[in-house]
């Protein structure tokens, strides 16, 4: 029994979940030796691949999330947080790029503007269900295990669904650069499309946050229990090479597995009926995402809803910016010259109501907390879109579904807009606050203070 409850045990599971599509993968590769059959290597059908590379998704989405609490010893909790929430999404990456892909070796023709379409409704919808479903769903549950497990992050409140998951502070930097991100998004459609200014823009702003985060040495001391816990007290050569390999192994794995997990679901919902581009837009990224919230669901079942947020809000930053500014390198590349992702107007639609959702969450996050009310705000609204829209295009009979289409749009952007900037001048204070501890942790970062102390 003290063998079971050993540390490295938990590791080994983990390892078995992911096993079964090594087998898989090593099999098919074997199949292309010329020493080896043809039939060798193992066919799945979609209900097995789906079940087998979800197994290996959850798998390696827990060695993810024990690599990145492991190295917050040795680097910023919140750099290492950021490597989390790269790795947790680099699928989401993966299946965006090869539409641009497509959509820059076909450009010119119906194939590829279609194509450039399906990576702008992927982004979106990846976007939209990291707030919508990520942000919403955790905080919700974070109250949730607060009642079972003690968490110095929820407050209790008296009133309806009042209750408040507290933020940390440090989270200060993230906010911003969302903030800033989300800004320039309303402008990108202007252009007529993805460009390289977005692309300098976009991939600027995370660049710089990065230096920003490790630079600062803005640092908050946690106690690790269990196996990250155990892994820290490696020497630390032992303990670097650890996370290394727990970082590669956990990365490679979530690459081969999510893109068959995402288009095994693609296709059962394919069998079923349901639309080519409600799969693209929705199912695909949910799948996609999938790592990531696994990995959050583990923070916050170790009453760690600040660090889960942290790595949330640092998986939005990195899509809200390398995820779209790495687009248009794609497709210019695909392209043969440099080029711009074009995208018609319902995709222009769409991304305005991604930076609004964004918008309005942030007003939300701007006094480092977030209500049950306002989680339950992000959740319907999301849905009630997501279902309305599906209803318009693809169920009710109507003469124009997608004019309707595009004033749906347009209604939820304008509210998401609206109660957002409500909040922001109900919370101008917390505003100016909060970019006064963003300036002071710049200076911070380039050597112009030392004394900076985030309470």
């Amino acid at each position: 029994m003290s063998r079971l409850r050993h540390p490295l045990t938990a590791v080994a599971a983990a390892l078995v979940l992911t096993l079964p599509w090594v087998v898989v993968e090593l099999s098919r590769l074997a199949a292309g030796l010329d020493w080896m059959p043809v039939d060798a290597g193992i066919a799945l059908s979609t209900g097995p691949t789906v079940l087998v590379t979800g197994l290996a998704v959850v798998g390696a989405s827990f060695l993810l999330a024990w690599g990145a609490e492991t190295a917050e010893k040795d680097v910023p909790r919140a750099f290492a947080l950021a490597v989390l929430a790269v790795l947790a999404v680099a699928p989401e990456y993966a299946v965006d790029a090869l539409y641009a892909w497509d959509a820059g070796a076909q450009a010119g023709t119906t194939a590829g503007a279609e194509a450039g379409n399906l990576a702008i409704a992927n982004m979106t919808g990846a976007n939209r269900i990291l707030i919508g479903l990520g942000w919403s769903g955790i905080a919700l549950f974070t109250v949730y295990r607060a009642y079972k497990v003690r968490d110095d992050n929820v407050e209790k409140r008296s009133g309806f669904l009042a209750d408040v998951v507290t933020l940390d502070k440090a989270l200060t930097t993230e906010i911003t650069f969302l903030w800033l991100a989300t800004l320039w998004a309303f402008l990108v459609p202007l252009g007529g499309g993805i460009d390289l200014i977005d692309t300098v823009v976009l991939v600027g702003l995370y660049v710089s946050y990065i230096l920003i985060i490790i630079r600062s040495g803005i640092e908050t001391e946690e106690e690790q229990i269990g196996v990250p816990g155990y892994l820290q007290s490696y020497r630390k050569p032992k303990r670097i090479a650890t996370v290394l390999s727990l970082f590669i192994y956990s990365g490679v794995m979530i690459l081969i597995a999510v893109e068959p997990f995402a288009h095994g679901l693609e296709n059962l919902g394919l069998q079923y009926g349901v639309p080519k581009f409600f799969m693209i837009q929705w199912i695909a990224p949910l799948a996609s995402e999938s790592p990531e919230l696994i990995v959050v669901i583990y923070l916050v079942n170790k009453a760690r809803s600040s660090a889960g947020f942290n790595a949330l809000i640092s998986s939005k930053l990195n899509q809200w910016t390398l995820l779209i500014g790495t687009l248009a390198v794609v497709y210019s590349i695909a392209a043969g010259g440099i080029g711009v992702l074009e995208f018609d107007y319902k995709q222009q639609l769409e991304i305005w109501i991604t930076a609004a959702q964004s918008f309005f969450a942030l007003a939300i996050l701007v006094n480092f907390n977030i209500s049950l009310r306002e989680a339950v705000a992000l959740l319907v609204l999301f849905v009630s879109q997501v279902f309305a829209e599906f209803m318009v295009l693809n169920v009710l009979s109507l003469s124009h579904p997608e004019a309707l289409s595009h004033q749906i749009l347009l209604g939820y952007t304008a509210v998401y807009l609206l109660i957002g900037l409500a909040m922001f001048v109900h919370r101008r204070q917390a505003v100016k606050e909060m970019l006064g501890m963003t300036y002071e942790v710049v200076q911070t970062a380039f050597g112009r203070r030392s004394d900076f102390d985030i309470e």
